[in-house]
């Protein structure tokens, strides 16, 4: 798996008195996901950043784990988004307009060829994306 593909970020977990988690995600947004338990508020928290971060081409750097402090019973983590898996399964698609020789056009056509699908691997494999 390329690095790029993936970002890590610290989050922290904050133990609510009715129960559950909120979860301060320092790098990213300025949402406090929760969660009815530590998994789910964790889970809650990759979704937040996949979605804040689906369509951007560069990520904001995270803070160093170690300079990160938290007082009890707060709990610091890491979090882990596979960006190229949740890009994949992201369902926005923008409209291009693009050119190409005639000749490719007709043959594409012939064979039945769904362009659009051509391009996207194209690019996927061009980008390593």
């Amino acid at each position: 798996m390329n690095p790029q593909n993936v970002v890590v970020y610290p989050i922290v977990l904050h133990p609510e008195d009715a129960g559950g988690y909120s979860v301060e995600i320092p790098d990213v947004g300025n949402s406090w996901p929760q969660g009815d338990n530590a998994l789910e508020a964790l889970e809650m928290a990759q979704d937040l950043i996949g979605t804040m971060l689906v369509n951007k081409s560069t990520f904001p750097p995270a803070t160093p784990f170690e300079s990160l402090t938290v007082s009890s019973p707060a709990i610091k983590t890491l979090v882990e988004v596979d960006m190229l898996a949740l890009r994949k399964n992201h369902t926005h698609i923008v409209r291009k307009n693009v050119s190409i020789p005639e000749y490719l056009n007709e043959l594409g056509k012939k064979q039945g060829l769904n362009f659009s699908e051509v391009l996207t691997e194209a690019l996927h494999d061009k980008l390593n994306a």
